[in-house]
């Protein structure tokens, strides 16, 4: 496979003489990119704090800056099909939350409504869908309080099938 001449040069970051000598920054891989976006996450309160600490000002401003992030990241990963979908979802979760909680003609209120926090239940339901899959994509852990908005493993003890034998 060749590399472009364009994306080596972009690699570059300097160049020394006497004898001769290339500075050279390897390009971020998926996982480390992955894992930044999940360090940011990881201090995101409006994805895991409980709903009665919340307040509408300071979740809206975490998910604008959660939607930025997400953005900036898209525009870093380019058209990854192994990252690029799980981060389009929960942009889209991001802006539906947005949509929904800043209706035209709705008044400004210090606390959300029920249906406030239906949106943010499922902005927090997509996301942990989503950071779930990519963890396990590229084998990344998670810290602190983030986790709780994983999906939750199915506990349930299987039942024991019982083998009739029919005469």
């Amino acid at each position: 496979m060749k590399v472009p001449f364009k994306k080596i040069a972009k690699s570059l970051t300097g160049i020394s003489t006497p004898v001769f000598g290339i500075s050279w920054t390897p390009p971020e891989t998926d996982r480390e990119i992955v894992r930044k976006l999940i360090t940011f996450l990881e201090d995101r309160r409006a994805l895991y704090n409980p709903y009665d600490r919340e307040f509408p000002p300071w979740v809206t401003q975490s998910v604008l800056e959660i939607r930025k992030e997400l953005t900036d990241t898209l525009k870093i990963i380019g058209d990854n099909p192994e990252i690029s979908p799980h981060l389009r979802a929960m942009r889209a979760a991001c802006r539906k939350f947005m949509d929904s909680t800043a209706q035209p003609g709705k008044h400004y209120h210090p606390f959300f409504n029920d249906f406030d926090f239906i949106a943010l239940g499922e902005m927090r339901a997509t996301f942990g869908i989503h950071i779930a899959q990519l963890c396990v994509k590229y084998g990344i852990d998670i810290e602190g309080d983030l986790e709780t908005i994983l999906p939750v493993e199915d506990s349930e003890p299987k039942k024991r099938r019982i083998r009739r034998n029919f005469i």
